[in-house]
């Protein structure tokens, strides 16, 4: 595992798009998707482009992962991208010193999940506030289909949890200062404290294990740069 920064060439990445997330990557995963995949990378770069966190959607009971995900995954779906699952079948071949085939074994398949988005040759999950073991589960799915030649390159796209809670709190405390004393409530809607949750610094943690292999993985957080600037009304 290679850890890189081909995101901040601005020639890779928009440097208004690189100011807005957070970003690591493996294997210059960033110049990869450019050079490999340019379909692929000017629709993801148009999505980080152009989605804002809005905190009526993210400050709100019941609607935190589902509300954002679901946003950020129809602005990929209007773009062609789809949710697929990907099985592998992998079949030995014996072959005799003249090259001649003796036998084929059976197919041994290896089934796979539906991953969020996939077009092309690549694939890219929106892992918002989801259990972190689902960072698991895709970056071994990664490794594997990159291993067996099916993708190039994939994307997470997820959150920083720490820069996120301290603008959620301030937000929080700003709005409540404008109710009646005694329809205040300071605690958040939605809880922020969790640290089982996927985030950057749980990919970060999975990512610098190694766990993905070789294959190039570009790893996209949201901070508070994200946010659309609207305060709680």
């Amino acid at each position: 595992m290679f850890e890189t920064n081909t995101y901040e060439d601005p020639n890779v990445l928009d440097p208004r798009v690189r100011a807005r997330w957070a970003f690591m990557e493996t294997s210059s995963a960033a110049a990869v998707l450019r050079a490999v995949c340019p379909a692929e990378w000017t629709d993801i770069t148009q999505v980080l482009q152009s989605f804002q966190l809005d905190t009526r959607r993210w400050l709100r009971a019941g609607g935190n992962r589902g509300d954002i995900a679901q946003e950020i995954d129809q602005m990929f779906s209007d773009r062609g991208w789809r949710e697929t699952r990907v099985d592998l079948s992998t079949q030995g071949i014996l072959l005799s010193k003249r090259n001649e085939e003796i036998a084929r074994l059976p197919p041994t398949v290896q089934e796979g999940y539906l991953v969020d988005n996939f077009k092309g040759r690549v694939a890219l999950d929106v892992e918002w506030n989801a259990k972190d073991g689902n960072l698991d589960r895709d970056l071994s799915a990664y490794r594997a289909w990159h291993e067996a030649g099916v993708i190039s390159a994939a994307v997470v796209i997820t959150q920083d949890r720490a820069s996120l809670k301290q603008l959620a709190e301030r937000l929080w405390a700003e709005y409540q200062a404008t109710l009646p004393e005694d329809a205040r409530n300071y605690r958040l809607p939605i809880d922020l404290n969790t640290s089982t949750t996927t985030n950057l610094d749980k990919a970060a943690l999975r990512v610098r294990r190694g766990v993905m292999g070789t294959c190039p993985l570009l790893v996209v957080a949201a901070i508070p740069a994200t946010w659309n600037g609207q305060p709680i009304r």
